[in-house]
């Protein structure tokens, strides 16, 4: 294995290690906004769950990225530098500005600007590209429609119950929905970079002559981002805790129940959803429950169109950098 390939894998695990540090306010920024933990704890509960992910999920988004976004006998060094670079620099990015795009949909941006730039789009899976793209709109949605069914039924459950009482019971409930949300984004989110890992290994002959998702890349990947989610991206919790819509620990708990329904569905087909999109349109529901004014759909206008911009600005950060590693290894 030469300098360079280790050079990438180390690069695709600091894109993981900047996921879970991106995405760490989608795991815990209800339960902190709710005070249910403590940030310390929070990060702790959640890069948990992160880390032990691949316990009960398959590899389904892994093979999905790995070889459903562009033609695997296309991919080498140069494209996944591209890809990763610019995936990498979006994070960063939108992290500085506290906006919570996606960065699945970056990794896959990235990878489209490379493909493009090397083979044209003859080089693009569609089928993959246009099911990933599609759930851009469908994820939120999904998140907004299951966050409004377990808010009703939640509170026509409660509807006997003191105040008081619905706020005990959900702080300890929302330390299991935090806890399956975790999981969740671990999940989906990991199995990216183990994609990248792998088809980076395929295209130089490490694999074999089956594309396959070894186990160490498979740990390694969850580590990362469970690191990630440690160290935190606290810009982001404040948006998504409380400019969205302030909640309480039932709220929280709805948000989350049914953000994880989720990903658990969408990692089961292999889906490479948003973490993100999914969690926002949750909040966005829940908080919808009590009026349409609780929501502040200025500050969700401005993160939806941070989501549409997404893909072709890391597609674009990502030819540049393939451009260039095509000019230095010549």
């Amino acid at each position: 294995m030469t300098t360079w390939i280790l050079f990438l894998i180390l690069l695709a695990l600091s894109f993981d290690f900047l996921n879970g540090f991106h995405d760490s306010a989608n795991s815990i920024a209800t339960v902190v906004s709710t005070r249910v933990l403590s940030p310390q704890h929070a990060v702790i509960w959640a890069a948990f769950f992160n880390f032990i992910a691949f316990l009960f999920f398959g590899l389904h988004v892994a093979n999905t990225i790995g070889k459903g976004i562009i033609d695997i006998h296309i991919v080498d060094s140069q494209i996944v530098f591209g890809a990763l670079m610019g995936a990498c620099a979006w994070n960063i990015i939108t992290w500085y500005f506290g906006l919570p795009t996606s960065s699945s949909h970056a990794l896959i941006g990235g990878l489209v600007g490379s493909a493009l730039v090397k083979s044209g789009t003859g080089s693009l899976v569609w089928s993959g590209i246009i099911k990933t793209v599609s759930f851009i709109l469908i994820s939120p949605v999904v998140g907004l429609f299951l966050g409004v069914v377990y808010g009703v039924i939640v509170h026509w459950l409660a509807r006997k119950s003191s105040p008081g009482e619905v706020d005990h019971w959900f702080r300890k409930g929302q330390l299991v929905s935090a806890a399956l949300y975790s999981l969740g984004h671990g999940g989906n989110d990991a199995q990216k970079t183990m994609g990248i890992i792998a088809s980076l290994l395929f295209s130089a002959g490490l694999l074999g002559k089956e594309f396959h998702i070894p186990f160490w890349i498979v740990i390694s990947c969850q580590a990362a981002i469970a690191l990630g989610t440690m160290l935190g991206g606290w810009r982001i919790v404040k948006t998504m805790g409380q400019k969205v819509a302030k909640l309480r620990p039932v709220d929280g708990f709805c948000a989350e129940s049914g953000a994880a329904t989720s990903l658990f569905i969408a990692s089961a087909f292999g889906i490479p959803v948003s973490t993100t999109h999914t969690i926002t349109g949750a909040i966005m529901g829940v908080g919808s429950l009590k009026r349409m004014s609780a929501v502040r759909w200025g500050v969700a206008g401005n993160i939806v169109w941070a989501w549409i911009i997404t893909i072709p600005s890391s597609a674009a950060i990502s030819a540049i950098s393939y451009s260039a590693a095509k000019l230095f290894f010549k």
